[in-house]
């Protein structure tokens, strides 16, 4: 369970036995009845239920009753484990024995096109089709009853419904032929679509598993046991007794087991699980090791600083499993279809059955063919085509380094006309230094330099630890400040040694009072190499008086520069997002290969107006995705129609995000775009093949040109295609344009 905020929370509930779109409708509407549920949204393909609830957790019991009197089996966390790590031949058997009783039935059929006459005694086709019809089609007639008592329809109703009809028409032809006569039967036709069906459902139950690979492939990198550091050296202990803080040893080419960081030793660290990226990375003592990432040729030793729900790798297992189970936009008319569809296609079976009696048509043809409709009017592929083409989208992505945690984000991105990008962190490196420091009084410097990392020694800001690290390398002390206050954006002020000292950007001094006449050209000049320029200065009586300016500088990450010519390949608008001054960010943007003079640059903008700068480009009626890593990037994040974090960021920025890149590469932007458009197709194209399916096949049907046996094998083939269809989706790889 999930919370979204102090009065609802979420639950997920694992479902057993839907087997269509009009199941899906089903048990929405029985959890939505229950008091307290705010939503309810049931997915097909994971079989699971989302529900939106206020209060905690005391409403799952309910829910769980309500799922169980809709006619569906409320499953535990550890029956669903079990069903997502099945045998893939699981049901199998059901299908042998229908196509060993089946087949004797149809071998008639096949000699009749040879001008063979094998057709078998009434009696023996009896005793083979019966135990097809109620043992092996049992499970039709169960979900089928529970859909009648909650006045509603599904697919198991058609065929129980359909295969009834053809086996009930047998008897009675049989009980009214003359003695010693062969009347012709239709025992086979209600034999073969059972079997067919059951033959659909497991290939597609085959199929769901391997849209859900990517989840087991994600649990299955944990590792069993640790090895946990004891007073007489590392004894072996099940995952689940490690604690936060434990010592653990890890050996060369095993699982790093939870998340830590390196005491002693040093290796290097396969983390392709996370990033998608095979590059070994060294880690040394005070680095930070993923759990799941395997380790190289060292012997290590780690501090666990995180374990269970709360390690890296079960947080991307739930960002996966969330966008799995959440519905996508698309889906909405899918529902409103499918709930209507199930009696809607009862109504033209009888219409068919009453049309071919009024044309003077036999009984028995009548009931085919109204049989015929019934059976290939199965919304299985329509159930199927959206969340089957969202869970191996996601998929795909994970194991690319994409995690997607918000179908809708998935399903917008394709659109996207504009790609907004901060600067810092995510253009570049985001790790600036000090370039140059020039003080007033040249003898001052050193001082001037420990009041700085003064000021800045209780920020996070990427440069105050650039000021920070400059202190260090020069061996100065850092002086205590007291009664330190942060401007957002700004810059920071606080007193050291009884005296008022203030360092940040020229802007924000210099709408303080500060004076910067004097020293016009020293700050020119730093401008002019694309420098970040801050001061320092002291108030006086006078006002503040600048004691020293300092330049900052950064670097483009590796490929970035290429990764936005992609990305203006495909046709898109760029925008790069920065804090600094016009001249920096301009410097900057040429050396990414953006385009100040055509308004690709934005500078000068605080915190507080990234978002509203977003709001600003979808006001002007572009479809806006926001690229970010920092705290404040996440009002911007959310914002956008589409928010993409970088993995190498804040958890706020992630949180805030519907995308995470785990290995902060602007590649993978396009990666993102490239996988949304894929999905997005995948989801038209089943659609389409859904709906036009049934829009030909029930015609075809109702009209006489299909028989049940051919109907079943369609309806079961409509499903399995959707997908397979979807499954293409995993083959798929970056562009090479892209890298």
């Amino acid at each position: 369970m999930t919370l979204i905020n102090s009065e609802t929370s979420l639950i997920d509930i694992s479902v057993g036995g839907m087997t269509c779109a009009s199941c899906v409708g089903r048990v929405e509407k029985a959890l939505n009845k229950v008091p307290g549920v705010v939503n309810a949204s049931v997915n097909l393909a994971t079989e699971s239920a989302r529900i939106q609830v206020l209060g905690g957790t005391a409403l799952e019991p309910l829910l769980r009753r309500a799922v169980r009197d809709a006619g569906y089996e409320p499953r535990s966390q550890l029956q669903a484990d079990a069903a997502m790590n099945v045998s893939p031949w699981e049901g199998f058997a059901h299908v042998a024995w229908g196509a060993a009783l089946s087949l004797p039935l149809v071998l008639p059929m096949l000699g009749d096109l040879g001008g063979q006459h094998w057709m078998l005694p009434a009696w023996l086709q009896f005793a083979l089709a019966t135990p097809v019809q109620f043992v092996l089609g049992a499970r039709f007639y169960k979900a089928g009853w529970h859909a009648l008592k909650a006045l509603s329809g599904n697919m198991d109703l058609l065929v129980a419904l359909g295969t009834t009809a053809g086996w009930t028409l047998s008897v009675w032809l049989w009980w009214r032929a003359a003695p010693g006569s062969m009347p012709h039967l239709y025992f086979e036709g209600s034999a073969v679509v059972v079997t067919l069906v059951l033959l659909g459902k497991w290939l597609e139950a085959r199929a769901k598993q391997q849209t859900t690979s990517a989840i087991r492939a994600l649990h299955a990198l944990r590792p069993e046991t640790a090895h946990w550091m004891g007073p007489d050296g590392y004894v072996d202990v099940p995952l689940a007794e490690v604690l936060v803080g434990d010592a653990l040893v890890v050996l060369p080419g095993e699982r790093i087991p939870v998340d830590g960081v390196v005491l002693e030793g040093e290796t290097q660290v396969d983390e392709s699980m996370l990033t998608g990226e095979s590059q070994a990375v060294v880690k040394i003592a005070g680095q930070t090791l993923t759990g799941a990432a395997i380790n190289g040729e060292g012997r290590v030793t780690m501090r666990v600083t995180a374990v269970g729900q709360e390690t890296v790798l079960a947080q991307i297992i739930r960002l996966v499993e969330d966008a799995q189970a959440v519905k996508a936009p698309i889906q909405r008319l899918v529902d409103q279809v499918s709930a209507v569809f199930v009696p809607v296609v009862i109504g033209v079976a009888l219409i068919t059955f009453a049309a071919w009696l009024l044309q003077g048509a036999l009984f028995e043809t009548a009931v085919i063919h109204a049989v015929a409709v019934l059976v290939i009017a199965c919304p299985c592929a329509l159930g199927l085509a959206t969340p089957a083409a969202i869970m191996a989208g996601t998929g795909v992505a994970a194991q690319h380094g994409i995690l997607i945690k918000d179908a809708q984000a998935l399903e917008l991105a394709h659109q996207v006309d504009t790609v907004a990008f901060d600067k810092t962190g995510t253009l570049t490196l985001g790790q600036p230094r000090v370039t140059e420091m020039w003080a007033v009084c040249a003898a001052e410097q050193a001082h001037g330099l420990a009041v700085a990392a003064g000021l800045q020694s209780g920020s996070e800001h990427p440069l105050a630890r650039a000021v920070l690290s400059m202190a260090h390398r020069q061996g100065v002390t850092a002086l205590t400040c007291t009664q330190a206050r942060s401007r957002s954006g700004r810059g920071v002020e606080a007193e050291i040694q009884g005296r008022n000292y203030a360092m940040g950007s020229l802007a924000w001094m210099q709408a303080e009072g500060l004076d910067l006449a004097p020293w016009q050209a020293q700050v020119a000049r730093m401008y002019a190499q694309g420098a970040t320029v801050s001061a320092l200065s002291e108030r006086a009586p006078q006002g503040w008086v600048l004691l020293a300016l300092f330049a900052f500088g950064d670097e483009p990450k590796p490929g970035a520069a290429q990764a936005l010519a992609a990305l203006r390949q495909r046709g898109l608008r760029l925008v790069m997002i920065s804090g600094d001054n016009v001249a920096a960010a301009n410097a900057m943007a040429v050396r990414l290969g953006l385009r100040p003079e055509a308004g690709e640059v934005r500078a000068e903008v605080l915190p507080a107006d990234k978002a509203a700068l977003i709001h600003q480009l979808k006001e002007g009626g572009h479809i806006v995705a926001m690229v970010g890593d920092g705290v404040n990037d996440a009002p911007a994040l959310a914002a956008a129609h589409v928010g993409m974090a970088m993995g190498t960021g804040t958890d706020v920025a992630m949180h805030a995000a519907g995308i995470t890149l785990m290995r902060g590469d602007v590649a993978l932007v396009a990666d993102a775009l490239d996988i949304s458009a894929r999905t997005v197709a995948k989801i038209r194209q089943n659609l389409f093949w859904a709906f036009a399916y049934n829009v030909a096949g029930i015609p075809l049907a109702a009209l006489g040109f299909l028989n049940p046996v051919l109907a079943g094998g369609a309806m079961a083939l409509s499903s399995v295609s959707v997908m397979a269809n979807a499954l293409l989706l995993k083959r798929w790889t970056a562009r090479p344009s892209t890298r």
